[in-house]
């Protein structure tokens, strides 16, 4: 026979607290600049791991360049959302990845991919082949992106329907790159600009939160029950939703102003006292 709950001096047995869903970008939140992981950081997810709540990790890294991550957290099981929220992942060390895709949204890039081409014709295009790598008409920067890298003419870029599109131009700062896009009327997709001129093109309606909210649903927690925390423009749609959306100290204006609150820097671990505060 289970034991009953011990009854306090009221006569009512106390209250559990509510598991969370703790969403989390990656880099700029737990990752240093150098993608270096902090002891403390590590210890904190581990320390909310412990205390029963889901950890998601949530970023605009694709799911091969997210593995290698929860893996240095000590993530084995649980869910990621990927690509932005275009693809979630169910982790499971029984697999024989030790993950399986659980959702697969996609696009056809070729309307964005020649528009954006005519606007930049010398910067660098990528899509994203889930779990191998990325196609691409000219090879990025070392470390930028993982997996395999496949050159290909500009035209195959579009021959499936893919996840994501990735465009570099070192030659632009963020503000034209948002400018350009909202000039362009990329409506039938949706983008995100990064701290560089770095732009995600991701299928329509999908971001981190569209994502985290299928999760949340799927766990059975509680809109409220709901934590992010991040640093960059493809952190704003995720931080709104979160019951409580902590910025990291180094965000800028747009990211803060989405926020219900604002942490330390990573430099600082910010990110740590926003772990310990959870119920445990």
């Amino acid at each position: 026979m289970s034991a009953e709950p011990a009854e306090t001096a009221t006569g009512t047995a106390p209250e559990t607290a509510p598991v969370h869903l703790v969403a989390l970008d990656i880099d700029g939140t737990l990752l240093g600049y150098d993608g270096g992981l902090s002891p403390a950081v590590r210890d904190a997810v581990a320390a909310v791991q412990d205390a029963g709540h889901h950890v998601v990790l949530a970023s605009g890294r694709s799911l091969i360049a997210m593995t290698p991550v929860a893996e240095l957290l000590g993530i084995s099981s649980g869910w990621m959302v990927c690509s932005n929220g275009a693809v979630t992942v169910r982790l499971d060390p029984s697999l024989r990845e030790g993950w399986e895709l659980d959702e697969v949204r996609t696009f056809d890039p070729g309307p964005a991919l020649r528009l954006l081409r005519e606007e930049l014709p010398d910067a660098r295009y990528a899509v994203e082949d889930i779990g191998v790598g990325f196609r691409m008409n000219t090879l990025f920067p070392e470390g930028e992106l993982d997996g395999v890298h496949q050159v290909v003419a500009f035209e195959q870029l579009w021959s499936r329907e893919v996840t994501r599109v990735v465009i570099r131009s070192p030659e632009h700062t963020p503000e034209q790159f948002s400018a350009m896009a909202a000039r362009l009327g990329l409506g039938d997709v949706t983008y995100a600009v990064g701290w560089t001129a770095w732009m995600d093109v991701a299928p329509k309606g999908v971001t981190k939160a569209s994502g985290l909210e299928r999760l949340r649903a799927r766990l059975g927690v509680g809109p409220a029950d709901t934590v992010a925390v991040g640093d960059g423009r493809n952190d704003v749609d995720m931080l709104r939703w979160a019951g409580r959306g902590v910025a990291m100290g180094h965000a800028d204006d747009v990211v803060r102003a989405a926020a219900d609150e604002v942490t330390g820097t990573i430099d600082e671990d910010g990110v740590v006292p926003v772990l310990l505060s959870l119920p445990r």
